[in-house]
């Protein structure tokens, strides 16, 4: 069994993701009261709150550290102030905790546009230190929509394997020949209530859609816009992928998307979010629906997290076994 510490933990993706691969949490630390409320309502353990407060002999030893620092200094929705940003500097505290704690590996995912932040420099200089702290590194923008997930969400994510230990040279995973659409994780109508868009100025297009889901098409289909179509104006169908869920921006289908199901325009309910990103239907959701969305859209993804742990539990010489499949997963 391997060990694990959950920093910038939200709600738990990278937890369920490493779990299923026969991992132990040891520390997990999280800011936000309602995501770590949320955390231990489902693991039982309440996260330590602001990292910079933790000194490093207070966190157990691990074999991995993982964390989706802070996202919105490099975020195109955001300022893009990066590391001037005192979010942003959080990352420095993730470098302290690998410098006392020498973990295995280190494991860590951001928005796709922290590739992009200042002509690419942030990037080096997150390499360049994990490199200088002896990890050999490597990082790749992933699509979950080419992952089995059935939504488009690009994230950076770096993975170091401590060069003494390395085994060969750490590879990303593949993308998966699986053939799934929005509607396979869709409610019932029945239970998706309440989600109804209702309004003069919906347009639907005809779009061909026969003709364009003849192949397989793991992007997003729109089908339609409400009001000009700006963000959060856009319609799609089930028969593609889901738009990127968001814990923020405005717009009638503002967070996750509108999509024309059954002849009704609607956005997604929270159980639909929660299936986007990988969490087990037991997963305990908060009970106020925006809280919901807002967590969900800045959770990481579990599956893709099991996907590319296995790849760096192997190069990191690690040993995992493969979590019996719950039937509801």
């Amino acid at each position: 069994m391997f060990t694990f510490i959950d920093l910038f933990a939200g709600i738990g993706g990278f937890r369920i993701g490493l779990e299923r691969l026969g991992g132990k949490c040891v520390f997990s630390s999280e800011i936000d009261k309602h995501a770590a409320a949320t955390y231990e309502r489902n693991f039982g353990e309440k996260p330590a709150g602001d990292i910079t407060k933790i000194a490093a002999e207070d966190v157990p030893d691990h074999d991995v550290l993982c964390g989706g620092f802070p996202c919105q200094p490099f975020s195109v929705s955001g300022k893009q102030l990066g590391f001037e940003d005192a979010r942003g500097t959080l990352f420095f505290d993730v470098m302290r905790l690998v410098d006392a704690k020498r973990p295995r590996a280190v494991f860590l995912e951001n928005v796709a546009n922290f590739v992009r932040h200042r002509n690419g420099d942030t990037l080096k200089r997150t390499i360049s230190m994990l490199e200088n702290a002896g990890y050999q590194t490597k990082y790749a923008v992933l699509n979950a929509s080419n992952y089995g997930v059935p939504q488009a969400r690009k994230r950076v994510y770096i993975v170091g394997v401590r060069k003494d230990v390395v085994l060969g040279e750490f590879q990303f995973p593949g993308a998966l020949d699986a053939e799934v659409r929005l509607r396979d994780i869709l409610l019932p109508a029945s239970k998706a209530t309440g989600l109804e868009i209702e309004r003069d100025d919906i347009q639907i297009k005809d779009t061909g859609l026969e003709e364009s889901t003849k192949s397989r098409t793991n992007k997003p289909i729109q089908i339609g816009i409400i009001n000009k179509g700006g963000q959060g104006e856009r319609i799609y169908s089930p028969e593609g992928h889901g738009i990127t869920l968001s814990a923020h921006g405005g717009g009638a289908a503002a967070k996750t998307g509108a999509y024309l199901i059954k002849g009704v325009v609607r956005r997604l309910h929270p159980i639909e979010c929660r299936r986007l990103m990988g969490f087990p239907e037991r997963f305990k959701m908060d009970p106020r629906k925006g809280q919901c969305y807002k967590q969900f859209g800045n959770a990481v993804i579990a599956t893709m997290i099991e996907a590319i742990g296995k790849e760096m539990l192997n190069a990191a010489k690690l040993r995992w076994v493969q979590a019996e499949l719950d039937l509801d997963r």
